[in-house]
């Protein structure tokens, strides 16, 4: 289980390293770009609701991952990421 640090919080939100892989791909794609996109996902620790964080370049994103390898990361995947962070709903 991976780590997201978004902005100067320093409670993560917690990412499978496999999924984690993928998203920091995507998001590093769109913001070299420039190009600013939402995340959001469903709270899973048992807390009910979900969250969605809007990232663009000018605030700070860390990626860390709990295994030492790089995870194989799939071009499906990735593209299915892409679409889905370039569309209105966003990256979800």
């Amino acid at each position: 289980m991976g780590s997201l640090y978004y902005g100067t919080s320093a409670d993560p939100i917690r990412i499978p390293d496999r999924l984690l892989s993928h998203l920091k791909v995507v998001t590093a794609t769109k913001l070299r770009r420039s190009e600013s996109f939402t995340l959001s996902w469903t709270h899973v620790d048992g807390s009910p609701g979900r969250s969605t964080l809007w990232l663009q370049p000018a605030i700070p994103l860390r990626f860390v991952f709990d295994s030492a390898e790089p995870e194989q990361l799939n071009a499906q995947i990735l593209k299915d990421m892409a679409d889905m962070a370039n569309s209105s709903a966003g990256l979800v």
